[in-house]
């Protein structure tokens, strides 16, 4: 199965950014907008750059354009989609059924929660999407999601509702454990869970479910 790692134009931490692009395989580097600055310090050449780069330093772009192996989309400032959607859009286009988004977090609190809400449509197109920085790592879960102790990303698990409500939610190998339990969005029950087995089980009937793995 095909991986896509996108670096969009949020916040970046440089070292765990190099650090996780040095770690983790993708078949495809997807620049997004400002995004290629990042990857230009680090020396990394993408193999697609999509977005209509108000926020991307034009030398950087004429660098990259140069380049005639990387495939550039442009797009317009007037539009439906975000940049990142574009880039997930591509990510779909080229078969990938895991792709990591750095540098979907950040300052703008808007552009967060767009992002947040991408997740879903990852899902929607067969996708298993994460957004990724130094503290957190964030999926959506819709069925049920097996997470191994050894290989979480931090200490903690918070659990809560993208959808109005989360019903039948059963959690295995945590500290606090669930059965058939109702969750809503007007609850933060679901906060700094912990992984207590070598595996921990997440079931859920109906609804939509963020799974953030965080670590101080």
């Amino acid at each position: 199965m095909k991986t896509a790692i996108l670096v969009t134009g949020g916040r970046i931490e440089p070292e765990f950014a190099h650090d996780f692009l040095e770690q983790t395989f993708c078949d495809y580097l997807i620049g997004v907008d400002r995004g290629i600055e990042f990857l230009r310090q680090d020396g990394r050449m993408p193999t697609h750059i999509v977005g209509d780069f108000d926020s991307a330093g034009e030398e950087t772009l004429h660098c990259f354009q140069k380049n005639k192996e990387i495939e550039i989309r442009t797009f317009l400032p007037e539009k439906d989609d975000t940049d990142t959607q574009i880039a997930l859009n591509l990510a779909a286009e080229l078969g990938c059924k895991t792709v990591y988004i750095l540098g979907g977090t950040g300052t703008r609190i808007d552009h967060m929660l767009g992002n947040l809400y991408i997740l879903s449509v990852a899902l929607d197109k067969g996708i298993t999407c994460y957004l990724i920085d130094a503290h957190n790592r964030i999926q959506l879960c819709r069925h049920g999601l097996k997470l191994k102790k050894t290989e979480q990303f931090g200490r903690y698990v918070s659990l809560l509702p993208h959808s109005e409500c989360v019903t039948g939610l059963t959690l295995k190998g945590f500290y606090y454990p669930l059965s058939n339990a109702v969750l809503d969005n007007n609850t933060a029950l679901g906060v700094s869970n912990e992984i207590v087995d070598e595996e921990a089980e997440i079931s859920l009937k109906t609804g939509e479910l963020f799974v953030i793995e965080s670590r101080d």
